[in-house]
């Protein structure tokens, strides 16, 4: 019933502010846009009735135990952490739990992620841990967090942490700061990422609120026609919509495959939407929105419009391609992709490889089409100098439906995906640290250079032995050496690492550390992800040309796509012992369950049957 009052009051809050914003737009903030003025006067908009629900990202946690550490654990000291800890482990049926928890090879940590908008069940997320502040914990390096169900965490007035619904779960190899040392900087030793380590067990739901004066059965219905009308599936051969009216405040929406990583843009163009137009008033509607589309102050609102209205709006998009205003090109562009026209695909891949500020929604609308021009506007870019570029149309590539050969996984390890691209351009090798474990070589043979001495995480060394030839041994206690002697390609000291047992973390640690000594003969980038936000000169054009604007420096009025946004972080060891934030939204009628009433049957399995031992070894913990 608490959550239930929490949601509506939530509801209520949108509401209002709708209804505040509804007089503004009706009164002292109307535009004096004679473009506006028509439209406005000739249709109405699902935007001028509904705010959106559910775009806003929410955080889950969990407390979990990492293993696998070279004895830089630690036992935790008695606390609500230790006793929830505890708690789980009897749950799953963990004989002697403190044992385990006594044992240097393990620790107890605080388990934190974000899920986007629009994440749907079975999508992957990144998690993040690291120890509590007053941990004896020195590293995490080299470790392995058994599977964690994460959910709503909080403390209650009865002394003890409680966990609420379960969101997701996750699992997986720490990825240290390889720069990290546990004895000057025991902070960044003691946190950690596992990139797509967590598994959305549940689908975020998007949904429109329609705002006061508004809240009937019959414009609830009508807002959801008219996204039935334009956004729908073939399942088995019927027509199925992407909205559902729930009840006379609530419209439910599915995410259109085209826009999966681009939902701030579907919900923008939902809402562009008209409730009800008829032809002539259409026709009429888009011929303001010609003229709005040749300035670029108003050109982004009329080519959402274009875009929601089909078909129809897709010559005037056609008009303004070979426009000389780069953000008017953008805009129309950017549209037509969203639409499946292959004009659009020349015009982004141009203004992805010249214009940085653009270069991310260009890419993004790129890799939401399904024609064979804009894979091959994405090769060309892979050889680019800017390695920006070249693993932006790399991460576009991936995810386009149509399937390329070139983004195909190696398949050398279970944490993570690798790939050799024999492409042209200077040698490139690049990781990632958010979204997806990934490495990715530009070039095919590239080498290392000698002399090298490299630790590869905390059981793995990297030697040369020869100026042609690498040794790639691993030692571990308890355990027989083991040896692999390769030439000095990189392809070739990858896979002797990953086949003695090395993690993403340990490949990353050996190709950052390559580079820090002089190692690589290429360029090492690590995160080289296209930005929103970025600011650029607008032009305007003259009678002799185009001139600079130099006093004008702007962004584009656009949300960031989610296909490239680095997930956020937040990990601060200020905030051990305070309550819980709670920020996952409830829908009504949602269970509130607590950690020691909820059967979680998978959480520690892999450790239950080291209770009954008096210590616990971390080759047997991380064993599959």
């Amino acid at each position: 019933m608490i959550r239930r009052y929490f949601f509506w009051c939530s509801l209520l809050g949108v509401t209002v502010i709708l209804s505040a914003c509804s007089w503004l737009d009706s009164g002292t903030m109307r535009s004096q846009s004679p473009e506006d003025d028509a439209e406005e006067s000739t249709t109405r908009l699902i935007g001028d009735i509904v705010a959106p629900f559910g775009l806003y990202p929410v955080r889950i946690e969990a407390v979990g135990l990492v293993t696998g550490l070279d004895g830089t654990g630690s036992d935790p000291a008695p606390s609500e952490l230790r006793q929830h800890l505890v708690d789980e482990m009897q749950i799953r049926g963990v004989e002697n739990p403190n044992t385990i928890l006594a044992s240097r090879n393990c620790a107890l940590v605080l388990v934190q992620a974000t899920l986007r908008p629009g994440i749907q069940k079975g999508d992957r997320f990144d998690v993040e841990v690291r120890v509590p502040s007053q941990s004896e914990t020195t590293s995490l390096r080299g470790g392995y967090l058994l599977e964690t169900r994460l959910g709503e965490l909080g403390a209650m007035e009865d002394g003890y942490i409680h966990t609420g619904r379960i969101y997701g779960q996750a699992e997986g190899p720490v990825l240290v700061s390889p720069s990290a040392d546990a004895q000057q900087d025991r902070i960044q030793a003691c946190q950690g990422r596992i990139l797509g380590g967590g598994i959305a067990t549940q689908s975020r739901k998007l949904a429109l609120v329609l705002s006061p004066g508004n809240q009937t059965v019959f414009n609830a219905s009508r807002v959801a026609n008219a996204v039935n009308r334009r956004f729908h599936v073939y399942r088995n051969g019927l027509q199925v919509g992407m909205a559902k009216a729930i009840n006379n405040e609530l419209i439910e929406l599915k995410i259109l495959p085209r826009y999966k990583d681009n939902v701030a843009r579907y919900v923008e163009v939902i809402r562009a939407l008209a409730i009800s137009e008829t032809s002539p008033q259409r026709m009429q509607r888009i011929t303001a929105l010609k003229g709005m589309l040749r300035n670029p102050d108003t050109a982004p609102r009329a080519s959402l419009q274009l875009e929601a209205i089909g078909p129809d709006g897709i010559p005037p998009l056609l008009e303004v391609l070979d426009s000389k205003d780069p953000e008017v090109r953008l805009y129309a562009a950017e549209a037509l992709a969203y639409l499946d026209r292959s004009e659009a695909a020349r015009p982004l891949g141009e203004l992805a490889v010249q214009y940085p500020a653009f270069r991310v929604y260009a890419l993004t609308a790129l890799s939401a089409m399904q024609d064979y021009l804009a894979m091959e506007q994405l090769h060309e870019m892979l050889s680019s100098s800017s390695a920006e570029t070249r693993y932006g149309a790399f991460r576009a590539l991936t995810v386009m439906s149509l399937q390329d050969p070139i983004t195909a996984d190696q398949n050398i390890g279970r944490d993570f995906r690798y790939h050799v691209l024999d492409v042209a351009g200077p040698p490139l090798i690049h990781v990632t640290t958010s979204r997806q474990a990934e490495i990715v070589l530009f070039g095919k043979n590239q080498e290392f250079l000698t002399p090298l001495a490299i630790d590869a995480g905390t059981k793995i060394m990297v030697t040369s032995v020869s100026p042609n030839q690498i040794s790639v041994s691993r030692f571990a206690v308890g355990q027989a050496d083991q040896k692999r002697l390769v030439s000095t390609k990189v392809d070739e000291v990858i896979r002797a690492i990953v086949e003695l047992g090395g993690t993403y973390p340990d490949v990353v640690q050996t190709l950052q550390e390559a580079k820090a000594q002089g190692g690589l003969s290429g360029r090492f980038a690590v995160d080289a992800l296209p930005k929103a936000g970025r600011t650029y000169q607008r032009t305007i054009a003259s009678e002799e040309g185009v001139m600079p604007v130099s006093a004008v420096e702007t962004t584009l009025s656009e949300p960031a796509p989610d296909l490239f946004t680095k997930e956020r972080q937040h990990t601060s060891p200020q905030e051990d012992g305070k309550k819980a934030e709670k920020t996952v939204e409830e829908a009504p009628n949602s269970p509130k369950t607590s950690a020691k009433k909820r059967n979680r049957e998978n959480f520690f399995s892999k450790i239950r049957s080291l209770g009954s031992k008096k210590s616990a070894e971390p080759q047997k913990v991380n064993a599959e």
